[in-house]
């Protein structure tokens, strides 16, 4: 009985030696919380139904929470935008997050151009790396791996923006957010969340894949890759699942040239990946991204990235709170990661600035085609986004072609007239349909007056025949 007793109060202090409180890698020093909202503090403690207390600096109000089979969490309202603040958590042991910023809080995310850092490639690199003195811009890196079941934890740390930090961290996200703290003013958070070469399949929750038949089939059609993740679901569970209780003001992606293989699909799988991750999350946040650039591919004149860009086009005009950039004027044909990063981060912010920060009067997007009217021999094209009228960069326009009833497309003749462009061929006599840069290499010239792109498009809703 005493030997008993012994090894009862000897595994006490045992307990009590290694006892621990942790926290999820996504919350540490120097993070930035979501201003003004509901934010969750959460970890795990060896001590399974001890108390834990949260005490933020902000209002010095602590709030006490238990822990249930080791896991714990509590929410905390959080202030405008400012700092730097601290939040202490105490259970059996104290633990100081500490040099914390309120602000905007945002998500990039997608494959290699998303991806692609300053140190890789970047307009003018060397000065915008010298001038990345931002303390107010904080990075949270999360690493390359995957996970064949969802994981609480992601290994990633918070950093402050500086030239050492910068030159290895998302070139659009950090241009991106550059653009919203200097027209803000506020901190913001940036969460870079990639993986080049990777399919939008790896992205989304296997569960919700699975639900649809048809994606679950042409899922299997992405070809192998040593190099990056193919399988569905296998990039969400280990680097989107860990971070769903951070809260975040919204999302800009950028991938589909991976998809080329199943691109028909994409119309499917891309609002599929919006809607779950929103799901997830447990908020409709807006989603930014960018359709997917000119490049040779293996055929210029083939079809399977305008399908995708097609799909990127449509996923825009059907699903809320979503926005495009268009990049077919500053794509490289012989680079698929071009390196002016810098008009696809301005472009990116412009929505966010027009559509979230209260910045209305500002324009972006470039044109967007609207609907069509025949007139005899001609198609009039009319757009959004053409208010102030439509421009040409060229002696001529561009990359129309038009059909009749036989779905033969010819090169176009195409004139801008105020707010649309009349388009016509004489091989067609009685014209249908009008596609407009439908092509993987296709290079246009039609702007609005704000100098933002027009983008790909068909009128037709034809079976196209890929490779």
């Amino acid at each position: 009985m005493k030997n008993l007793v012994f090894l009862t109060i000897a595994f006490f202090f045992y307990n009590q030696a290694f006892a621990e409180i942790w926290l999820p890698s996504i919350l540490s020093d120097n993070m930035v919380l979501q201003q003004q909202s509901e934010v969750t503090i959460w970890g795990w403690t060896t001590n399974t139904s001890e108390k834990i207390t949260i005490t933020p600096s902000w209002n010095n109000k602590p709030i006490e929470i238990k822990a249930y089979q080791g896991k714990w969490s509590g929410k905390l309202i959080t202030p405008k935008a400012g700092g730097a603040y601290t939040i202490i958590i105490k259970g059996h042991e104290e633990i100081h997050i500490q040099n914390i910023l309120i602000g905007e809080v945002w998500l990039g995310s997608g494959q290699s151009n998303m991806e692609w850092t300053p140190a890789q490639g970047l307009v003018n690199a060397e000065e915008e790396i010298k001038n990345a003195n931002y303390p107010e811009i904080r990075f949270f890196q999360v690493s390359k791996h995957i996970a064949n079941t969802p994981q609480e934890n992601t290994r990633g740390k918070w950093f402050v923006c500086s030239p050492e930090t910068m030159k290895n961290f998302s070139s659009i996200a950090y241009l991106f957010g550059r653009e919203l703290h200097k027209e803000l003013g506020i901190p913001v958070g940036l969460i870079s969340n990639n993986w080049g070469g990777t399919p939008i399949e790896t992205w989304i929750p296997e569960q919700m894949m699975n639900g649809n038949k048809s994606l679950k089939e042409t899922a299997k059609k992405i070809t192998p890759r040593a190099w990056w993740p193919n399988e569905t679901g296998l990039a969400y569970n280990a680097m989107i699942y860990p971070l769903l209780n951070f809260n975040i003001a919204g999302v800009i992606w950028y991938q589909g040239e991976s998809n080329r293989e199943n691109a028909v699909s994409y119309y499917k799988s891309f609002p599929l990946l919006i809607d779950s991750w929103r799901k997830a999350f447990g908020k409709e946040f807006p989603f930014y991204y960018v359709q997917i650039a000119p490049y040779k591919y293996d055929d210029l004149q083939g079809v399977d990235a305008a399908v995708v860009r097609d799909a990127q086009l449509q996923t825009m005009l059907e699903i809320p709170k979503t926005g495009m950039v268009v990049t077919n004027d500053i794509g490289n044909l012989e680079n698929i990661h071009p390196i002016n990063k810098q008009d696809v981060g301005l472009r990116l912010a412009l929505w966010a600035l027009a559509k979230d920060y209260g910045k209305s009067d500002l324009i972006c997007s470039g044109p967007i085609y609207k609907s069509m009217e025949i007139n005899k021999k001609k198609i009039i094209l009319n757009f959004d986004y053409a208010d102030n009228g439509l421009v040409k960069k060229g002696k001529e326009l561009s990359e129309f072609y038009i059909a009749g009833g036989d779905q033969k497309f010819y090169l176009a003749k195409a004139k801008i007239v105020g707010k649309t462009v009349i388009v016509s061929a004489k091989a067609v006599k009685k014209p249908v349909a009008v596609r407009f840069a439908f092509t993987n290499g296709a290079l246009p010239n039609l702007f609005n007056k704000e100098n933002l792109p027009a983008s790909a498009f068909k009128t037709d809703d034809w079976i196209i025949e890929l490779k």
